[in-house]
């Protein structure tokens, strides 16, 4: 049984997505001061976008806000602010200068805003640019595959301000083998079963991490120390697709 490795540091897989954030928000961070200093990663849902902001903002000691898709302007400031450890009161203008002030205090410390999609849908990206260009503080923002599409669409000056577009990658083989070590190290999962449980599970994280549970729990019971694709034979993996309509 041919196994591979990949890194895992702790708790923490360092998966594809997790370097290819860190290194999006480095690169935004150590920007020369005449370059705009707002980044954006972007990829389908599942595939660990969220995942990797939380363990680069530890690593960084950046802001981490995930918007609610009710948010409106005022509900984001005032969130922002808590996060900044400011106390919301006044306008939203008057809070909006009160989060560029502290951000502006803190200036080693970069903002990272997960779930921006709906920023753009509920039109203020524009306090973003705003937050932004007056602090200058690096941003990140994380959204979906059309997220870049989206802000072009909607605010022109925003689309110019971002120094990187970086897309999430579907997972590979090593991040499935990363997970497997870190959900399942008591059991040894053969290449040619992770290669199957990848394309199953179509590269999204949250996939795999299930699958990887199925042949954990699969292999409690059936007291194996390793399994490969010939010993899991037809037993069932997750693909995320809906089961078929039963007969009457």
């Amino acid at each position: 049984m041919n196994k591979i490795s990949a890194p895992v540091n702790g708790t923490t897989a360092i998966l594809t997505n997790v370097t290819l954030f860190s290194e999006l928000v480095n690169r935004i961070m150590t920007r020369p001061a005449h370059l705009p200093g707002i980044g954006v990663f972007h990829g389908f849902s599942g595939y660990g976008k969220t995942f990797s902001a939380i363990y680069a903002a530890h690593r960084t000691r950046a802001y981490y806000l995930e918007v609610g898709e009710s948010w409106t302007k005022a509900k984001f400031v005032r969130q922002l602010l808590i996060e900044l450890g400011r106390d919301p009161r006044g306008t939203v203008a008057d809070m909006v200068e009160l989060a560029i002030q502290a951000l502006a205090m803190t200036p080693g410390r970069p903002l990272i805003i997960d779930e921006a999609d709906w920023i753009v849908k509920r039109g203020y990206i524009e306090t973003v640019r705003e937050l932004h260009d007056k602090s200058g503080t690096p941003i990140i923002l994380i959204g979906e595959e059309l997220l870049p599409s989206k802000i072009a669409a909607l605010s022109e000056r925003t689309h110019n301000r971002v120094l990187d577009w970086v897309p999430a990658q579907p997972a590979d083989i090593q991040d499935a083998s990363a997970l497997a070590r870190l959900y399942a190290p008591d059991v040894e999962i053969g290449r040619d079963l992770l290669e199957h449980l990848v394309a199953k599970s179509g590269g999204r994280i949250r996939r795999i991490c299930v699958n990887i549970e199925r042949i954990r729990s699969e292999a409690a019971v059936e007291d194996w120390t390793s399994v490969d694709l010939e010993e899991w034979g037809q037993r069932a993996l997750y693909s995320g697709q809906q089961p078929a309509r039963r007969a009457a």
